[in-house]
């Protein structure tokens, strides 16, 4: 092996060892959420494998944008998304191990399950931990590339689905969306659109966007904010399917508890802009 092939396989370990720290940073307080072993132990195996496909698919994107290493393709980016994905799993494993939720008496698909519907989140983690918990280098921005309009909600997509995983699980979705009059719902849709535009293009924060030349404020609501919050809406109503929060709700529980799981999701779509 030459000598720059070490430096490489060296700087890429260094990557993967980030990445576990990533993984545990992001995904800590869910590995220790007993809702979420219940649902590794319970969840519908076809929708589980679904949401793994998913999962690896959006955190082949996020690679694409921000992630190890500068890469050639999707191939590659595909490459970097499974190894997140084997890095959240095995910190997963290792997680549940040490605080006891797995044991012998447990069959190997039950562990399977658990560490995989832990191991979404910590792949995400994973991720983005690995490119922006690295040392600056002088004249790169770890960002691989600049994400055109699409682009940008893809990425406001994944920080919802980030930010949502962490509350999803939790029954307090429904018990909130059960308490909410529409009163209530429509100061929480304001309240979230609102708090997306403030912390994307007026709160001066690090990684703000600045409003295209020529848009006012009413043109980037419309066109950047009410869109991202439409994808963390989306997104949040996909999560909650995953974890089967709207089985046997009608339609307007289902509503109230998306919308009360689009503020987080909201405000990981704009932690996700400044950030990625």
């Amino acid at each position: 092996m030459t000598p720059k092939n070490l430096a490489a396989e060296v700087r890429y370990a260094q990557a993967l060892a980030r990445a576990a720290g990533g993984a545990l940073l992001f995904s800590l307080p869910l590995f220790m959420t007993e809702e979420m072993w219940r649902f590794g132990l319970y969840m519908d195996r076809h929708r589980l494998a679904l949401m793994v496909v998913l999962a690896l698919g959006l955190i082949t994107g996020v690679s694409y944008y921000s992630g190890f290493e500068r890469t050639t393709g999707l191939f590659d980016d595909a490459l970097d998304a499974l190894a997140a994905f084997a890095v959240g799993a095995v910190v997963t494993l290792a997680a549940v191990v040490i605080f006891g939720v797995v044991g012998r008496e447990m069959t190997v698909g039950e562990i399977a399950g658990i560490v995989a519907v832990c191991a979404v989140p910590a792949g995400m983690g994973a991720v983005v931990a690995a490119n922006q918990l690295a040392a600056p280098e002088d004249g790169d921005d770890r960002r691989k590339r600049e994400a055109g309009y699409f682009g940008e909600l893809f990425l406001m997509g994944a920080g919802a689905l980030f930010f949502g995983f962490n509350v999803a699980p939790t029954e307090e979705m429904m018990l909130i969306g059960y308490k909410m009059t529409a009163v209530h719902t429509v100061m929480l849709v304001v309240a979230s659109a609102t708090a997306l535009h403030l912390l994307v293009y007026s709160l001066q924060l690090r990684g703000q966007h600045e409003r295209r030349e020529g848009s006012g404020h009413m043109v980037t609501f419309l066109h950047y904010t009410l869109a991202g919050y439409g994808v963390a809406l989306g997104v949040s109503l996909g999560v909650l399917w995953f974890f089967g929060r709207l089985d046997g709700v009608d339609a307007a529980m289902a509503a109230r508890m998306t919308i009360v799981l689009g503020l987080p999701a909201s405000i990981g779509a704009a932690a996700a802009r400044l950030v990625l």
